[in-house]
């Protein structure tokens, strides 16, 4: 701390408030809220920082900067528009740079409905934000051929239809608008049309069909049978659009799902909007993370962001984890509507849950896809590689990784395994076997020393390259024992790790505490695919080897049947109980009539004792 900050600490407020960190530059780096300026702000600045990201952060501090609000909701808020406004680089933020289209309706007499970017804070409502244009164009598409809204840009109120200031235009002449400009529509009329169209924007489909049914049974009744004629074709254009949205719910409860992937600094959220139980919306947004967040931080982060403009706020969020401050969220939420929102995080198999794990794999698709589009900007390396030398914090793309496995049973047989990987994929024509020869008993650090020298070592003698990366499977003991031997056949440029089973923890070279990569990391994936793969060759291998010396040991035990006559019905037969089910003529094939006729009574006598 320099002194700025030590002066600075001793004086903060107990207040509500936001605190904005700042560089060596006065850039603000970081913007947080806090219930309690003094407690929070105060943590940063301890000795007993458990987050290493959180370190990296302070580290860069230089300045602080506070604001002190009235409550903690107010925080939030002011939190949020400063994290849109200066962007920090160790807050999440979005990627797209560009604002999302909204649908308005203007604050007029008579509304004006159109797509904009821009949001004017005049009392006009709006409706998105869509991150598919597309989807914003079908909306538009449908409103224009159900309703009469007008397309002109006047504003229109008595005084302009007293004074005839606005003349009727084409749409009027093509049925398109009923002319509010001079009179021929009434205020009252045009907007009721206009909370038609809101309860569209809404997904209130099944609601308004029922308004127009009314409608047409009220315009039937009174002999108006044209407009009856009219709103029954509203009707039928609203049921083909109804149809195409799925019942995804029982309970017709409005609801957001929202999920979130990550890895690295890619974020990707995905919320699905549930309006009387049909999905009406699908919002994807692209973020950064500078410090790959955790879980809950990313949600609060995307629920902040959603829910900050003119979104209608439903009466539940569904979650797969508890937000951060979850219930200062819940306030801010209740404030921007009529009712109390819920989180609702599903544990058990339900609707819910089944919504949350569709709408999880959408944000894993969609975080593929960032991924996918930066693997062609930056050329042919696959990007889990990428990622794996950014984790790791290697010199070079691991190109090449081998993995060694060690396996036996009770000290016997004791194999090892080595599995080779290039681009990210196994080339099981490189895969090697190997039997532990200088170790008796269930050693696994001496065996991973014999099989780590005997395969390097014959590298170095036949002049041919090493991995990237050499990986083990196990913790420091292994890693310690494959080092010791590298380091006596005198490389210094080499690459190795142990990934441990119980934690997943990977331990470096060099450094004594085990290292953590998120669990949503591609790169993690890697390695526990690799791991996997090369004790799963080790197992089958020393299953191999026990079943040849169990199945062999068994034959000799036959008087007049030799090691030359077990190894030959070995390559023939794969296990006893094949050769007690095959006929002594096809015994006799392999090892001869007189051969055949002993085993054959051997197992017959067997079996009748």
């Amino acid at each position: 701390m320099n002194e700025i900050i030590k002066s600075k600490l001793q004086n903060l407020p107990t207040d509500p408030g936001v605190y904005q960190f700042k560089d060596k530059n006065g850039k603000v780096i970081y913007v947080g809220k806090a219930k309690n300026l003094r407690n929070r702000v105060r943590t940063y600045f301890q000795n007993s920082i458990d987050s290493p990201k959180t370190a990296v952060l302070v580290q860069k501090v230089e300045d602080f900067e506070l604001i002190i609000t009235e409550s903690e909701v107010e925080a939030l808020v002011l939190e949020n528009n400063l994290i849109k406004d200066k962007k920090p680089r160790y807050n999440i933020n979005l990627k797209d740079d560009k604002s999302f289209p909204y649908i308005r309706v203007t604050n007029e007499p008579f509304p004006q409905i159109f797509p904009t970017r821009n949001v004017v804070k005049d009392g006009s409502k709006y409706f998105g934000p869509y991150t598919d244009v597309k989807n914003m164009r079908n909306s538009l598409r449908l409103i224009n051929k159900i309703f009469k809204i007008r397309s002109c840009k006047f504003f229109i109120d008595d005084e302009a239809i007293e004074k005839e200031k606005i003349k009727l235009c084409l749409d009027y002449h093509i049925k398109k608008c009923e002319g509010p400009c001079e009179g021929l529509q009434s205020q009252e009329d045009y907007n009721k049309m206009v909370k038609q169209v809101i309860k569209l924007l809404r997904g209130k489909t099944d609601e308004l069909l029922k308004d127009f049914e009314n409608e047409m049974q009220s315009a039937s009744e009174n002999m108006a049978f044209e407009k009856a004629a009219e709103i029954r074709d509203k009707i039928e254009q609203l049921k083909v659009y109804n149809a195409k949205h799925t019942v995804v719910t029982t309970d017709f409860e409005d609801k957001d799902i929202i999920t979130a992937a990550s890895e690295g600094k890619d974020v990707a959220a995905t919320i699905l909007n549930i309006r009387d139980g049909k999905l009406v919306g699908k919002k994807t947004f692209n973020m950064s993370s500078e410090n790959s967040d955790e879980l809950p931080t990313l949600y609060s982060s995307i629920i902040k962001f959603y829910y900050s403009e003119y979104v209608e706020v439903p009466k539940e969020i569904v979650v797969e984890t508890e937000p951060d401050d979850s219930e200062s969220l819940k306030s801010w939420l209740d404030s921007k509507s009529d009712y109390k929102t819920k989180f609702v995080i599903p544990q058990r198999a339900s609707e819910a849950k089944s919504l949350v794990n569709m709408c999880k794999q959408n944000a894993i698709l969609q975080l593929k896809e960032i991924q996918l589009q930066r693997m062609k900007r930056e050329g042919n390396v696959p990007y889990i590689l990428s990622a794996l030398k950014r984790d790791l914090h290697l010199k070079n793309i691991p190109t090449k990784i081998e993995c060694f496995d060690i396996s036996n049973l009770q000290g016997t047989d004791t194999v090892a395994s080595l599995v080779v990987f290039v681009d990210g994929k196994p080339k099981k024509s490189l895969y090697r076997k190997f039997i532990i020869n200088s170790v008796e008993g269930p050693d696994d650090f001496a065996s991973m020393m014999e099989v780590i020298e005997r395969r390097y070592k014959r590298l170095n003698q036949e002049n041919e390259e090493w991995p990237d990366l050499i990986m083990v499977d196990g913790g420091k003991g292994q890693l310690s024992s494959a080092i010791k031997i590298l380091d006596n056949l005198a490389r210094d440029e080499y690459e190795i790790i142990g990934l441990a089973k119980r934690l997943e923890e990977v331990f470096l070279r060099g450094i004594s505490e085990p290292q953590s990569i998120p669990k949503t990391s591609s790169s993690l994936k890697l390695l526990q695919h690799i791991r996997d793969e090369a004790h799963r060759f080790a197992i089958t291998f020393h299953r191999s080897r026990r079943d040849k010396r169990t199945f062999t040991s068994e034959l000799l035990e036959i008087k007049g049947i030799g090691k030359t006559i077990s190894e030959k019905l070995l390559k023939s037969f794969n296990s006893i109980e094949d050769i007690k089910a095959a006929d002594e003529e096809k015994i006799a094939e392999v090892i001869g009539a007189a051969k055949a006729k002993i085993i054959k009574d051997y197992f017959d006598n067997s079996n009748e004792n």
